[in-house]
């Protein structure tokens, strides 16, 4: 039997042999030695398969390993699955809290012990390792709802995946994973078995424990430890905000929409942004900084945070001159290009920093400035349009990707800045052993707005965002430490009102398009959610409005 195959990202497809009737799993493992990185995924035409599938005659496969962000998925989420069922073996009947990533890894709290002593972690590590030794398989099962929801209630830990299972009465079968003995609900890919995760490690961090593992840059190898003490307080304080709402899992959330909760969620959930706001403006005039500095991942609603943030920087007394660095691109002709010859507007090397610098220094001397306006049609900047100068102890606003690059700003005194580092962190997972990513929250906001504000398609938002992920990675993420403060737009309502724009463009992406596993696989995740039809409980000053319309900042 023939099928065409492809190793790399950017390779070509080959022809290749097997016998009929061999699974991925069968030819992944065959061929182990000539692959670049392990393999947990697969894509079979433009749809991602599992590896317990069999290769169809002719078909189309690209193996999927830890560069792609499916894959990437599937491997944390066997991971979780194995610490899960070793701790069920070590300590048995405990519950496991699979809270949210952090420090390059995955945070963890085990119930009833906390903070978890290093003794039993390590016992915890070696069950993982003897269940990977021993290739301990991960038994797929795609059985009745009802036969699922039995399951689970006689196993006895998973209150809130029953709760959530019994209200999605349109799914008729679910799958239901086995390793060991212990039955497991998931709404991802598994790999077959538990010798594909030999590639992680775990110790105590905080209340629990952090269990690392390779990522997109660094496929087989742990990357290196960098502790995130600030994002762990962000996450620790959405939890406490979510317990303010009464809502931990999906399965609140959709319970208080049905019984018309809904206005008083939305209005407790903006209170506690327009708190935290106000109290960073507090800080910024107690210090006496001027130059405040904003960043943070595409759609994390910056735009929105900053009008809102010159608000209570007003009602402190302060005027405040609102900015972003955009204008301050290189000359057209002058933009760097990437690995793969293409402009790059989003490195650092785009900005012209040396007139930025002299912008800001004369502003905080006094003097006026001839601010640039960048002119996207021609690609040059024009002078003569913003010359200003702010008054003493007048704040200066500034928006942009770069703001906490130390480099951006390194001719300006220290003690004038304020970094502020903004991304939506969900603390709300799907139940405790189901997460939602962070990461799938902002593609979720960007597919909207997107299609809203700039005429792109679903298709053209999932085709450009693993190279926003890139410049992310490299651009933001690295220096969110220096941020100081740190403010998560996340609201816990708004996957509910977004699912309303977003499945609707999902549905359209059809099977014949490249990016159809991604479609899906956000179809998917919105389907736990319970759909929220009218959203004008949502304020228009909202940093939501600035992706579903209606914003009195965005135009």
């Amino acid at each position: 039997m023939r099928f065409s195959l492809k190793k790399e990202p950017r390779g070509l497809y080959e022809p290749v042999e097997v016998e009929e009737g061999t699974t991925l799993d069968q030819f992944v493992r065959a061929t182990r030695d000539q692959a670049a990185y392990p393999v947990y995924l697969a894509k079979i035409g433009n749809r991602y398969a599992d590896l317990r599938e069999k290769i169809p005659e002719g078909a189309w496969v690209e193996l999927l390993d830890m560069r792609n962000r499916a894959a990437q998925h599937a491997y944390v989420d066997s991971l979780c699955l194995l610490f899960i069922t070793a701790v069920d073996r070590v300590m048995g009947g405990t519950r496991i809290e699979i809270a949210n990533s952090l420090n390059q890894g995955m945070y963890i709290e085990v119930r009833g012990t906390s903070p978890v002593p290093p003794e039993l972690t390590e016992k915890i590590a070696a069950e993982m390792r003897r269940l990977s030794g021993a290739d301990e398989l991960f038994r797929l099962e795609q059985r009745p709802r009802d036969e699922v929801i039995q399951i689970l209630e006689d196993q006895g830990k998973v209150t809130h995946t029953v709760d959530l299972i019994r209200g999605m009465a349109k799914e008729r079968r679910l799958p239901i994973y086995t390793i060991a003995g212990m039955h497991h609900f998931a709404y991802g890919f598994i790999v077959p078995s538990a010798g594909y995760l030999g590639n992680w490690e775990l110790h105590s961090y905080k209340r629990g424990v952090l269990l690392r593992y390779p990522n997109d840059h660094l496929p087989d190898q742990l990357p290196p430890y960098r502790d995130q003490p600030k994002l762990y307080e962000a996450f620790s304080e959405q939890k406490r905000w979510d317990r303010i709402t009464g809502v931990n899992y999906v399965q609140d959330l959709n319970r208080q929409i049905q019984e018309g909760e809904f206005r008083e969620m939305v209005q407790i959930s903006e209170a506690l942004h327009e708190k935290r706001i106000a109290e960073i403006a507090d800080r910024i005039k107690e210090e006496k900084r001027r130059i405040i500095l904003i960043a943070g991942p595409s759609s994390s609603g910056k735009t929105t945070f900053a009008r809102r943030l010159c608000v209570q920087l007003r009602v402190n007394g302060m005027s405040p001159l609102y900015m972003g660095t955009d204008d301050y691109f290189v000359e057209r002709e002058h933009t760097p290009h990437d690995a793969n010859g293409e402009p790059n507007y989003e490195g650092f090397d785009a900005l012209d920093v040396d007139l930025f610098n002299r912008n800001m220094n004369d502003l905080l001397a006094g003097k006026k400035a001839d601010l640039p306006t960048f002119n996207f049609l021609t690609g040059h900047k024009e002078f003569g349009l913003r010359v200003t100068s702010v008054g003493q102890g007048q704040p200066i606003v500034i928006e942009g990707i770069h703001g906490l690059n130390a480099r951006l700003t390194e001719e300006i005194p220290q003690k004038e800045k304020f970094k502020i580092y903004i991304s939506p962190l969900t603390g709300m997972n799907i139940d405790e052993h189901n997460r939602v990513p962070t990461t799938d929250e902002r593609l979720l906001r960007r597919l909207v707005r997107d299609y809203l504000y700039r005429g792109h398609d679903a298709a053209a938002t999932l085709e450009s965002w693993p190279k926003v992920r890139a410049g992310e990675d490299e651009n933001i993420f690295p220096y969110s430490g220096e941020a100081d403060a740190l403010f998560n737009s996340y609201h816990i309502y708004e996957i509910p009102v977004l699912k309303r724009y977003a499945v609707p463009l999902l549905e359209k992406v059809g099977p014949e398009d490249p990016n159809y596993a991604e479609a899906q696989w956000m179809l998917d995740f919105l389907k736990y959610f319970r759909e929220v039809k009218d959203d004008r409980a949502v304020p228009n000053n909202s940093i939501i409005r600035e992706f579903i319309g209606g914003s009195i900042f965005v135009e």
